[in-house]
């Protein structure tokens, strides 16, 4: 960017100041929406109070089990009615194979976690112009979940009433739920929709497929939230439908994204001058 030209009426030209470079330094605002390169320090005190926050609030919500029930009863008539109500058999199946359940009980309470912290490690170190845009994808889908747990109590499959379904942590004796088990007087039982499980790892998927640079390495990005709902609908854990109502969060943190620095967070430069 430079400045523009105009002619003036007696032919000589005259500079104009280019508006996209003069306004950054107009305002608090603008400098705010500006990609800078983002503090190690703030970002792991950011992302600690987060979480904290997250937690409180989800934990928080009433745990109102009637409605939870109706709910469930409601989501899973309606899947019936779209044809696509196959946890169940996709819960017993998977269910029958030992090992493999496990590992998917622990695939469920350890991979959510891990892999969106080392996501945000490579956008930290490798895209430092993105990632405050990308990591505001995560925490407006992160937020507006929390509206949907509030508003909309779900129980989860496994905890349906006559629903036939498996609660694979309780029958396997593994760690794998923070609402099964000893862990579950610790985290809402009934805060299913939306499945963050799906808002988080589809996240994460796009943002490895969009920007790493190694064939194999998108691919697994891609492969990685579509496994992942394999596992929250194996583990009885999720409807199908709450994975939609993860996505529908995901859209909802990439629109916030994009009006706030005009663009999709993948498109802004990769690197940016360090802070003042």
């Amino acid at each position: 960017m430079g400045d523009s030209t105009v002619t003036t009426l007696d032919g000589r030209k005259a500079a104009v100041p280019d508006p996209v470079a003069a306004d950054p330094g107009r305002g608090p605002l603008p400098r705010l929406r500006t990609p800078r390169r983002p503090r190690f320090w703030f970002e792991i005190l950011l992302i600690a109070v987060s979480y904290w926050t997250y937690s409180l609030i989800r934990n928080a919500v009433p745990e109102q089990r009637a409605e939870a029930l109706r709910n469930a009863d409601w989501i899973w008539q309606a899947e019936h009615a779209l044809g696509i109500a196959v946890e169940e058999s996709v819960n017993r199946a998977v269910n029958s194979v030992t090992w493999l359940i496990i590992g998917m009980n622990y695939y469920y309470a350890t991979l959510h976690f891990v892999v969106t912290l080392g996501v945000l490690v490579w956008l930290y170190r490798r895209h430092p112009g993105r990632y405050a845009a990308t990591r505001l994808v995560l925490f407006a889908t992160t937020a507006v979940a929390l509206v949907g747990y509030y508003l909309y109590p779900l129980a989860p499959p496994r905890l349906m009433n006559g629903g036939g379904f498996i609660d694979t942590v309780m029958v396997h004796q593994t760690w794998g739920s923070m609402a099964s088990g000893d862990l579950k007087h610790m985290s809402n039982q009934y805060a299913a929709m939306p499945s963050m499980h799906i808002g988080w790892s589809v996240w994460c998927g796009l943002t490895i497929c969009a920007l790493a640079t190694i064939p194999w390495v998108r691919v697994l990005g891609l492969l990685y939230p579509a496994l992942t709902l394999v596992v929250i609908v194996a583990t009885a854990n999720h409807f199908w439908l709450d994975a939609v109502g993860g996505m529908l969060c995901l859209g909802f943190g990439f629109a916030v994204a994009g009006v706030w620095y005009g663009r999709l967070p993948y498109a802004l430069p990769q690197v940016v001058p360090a802070r003042l």
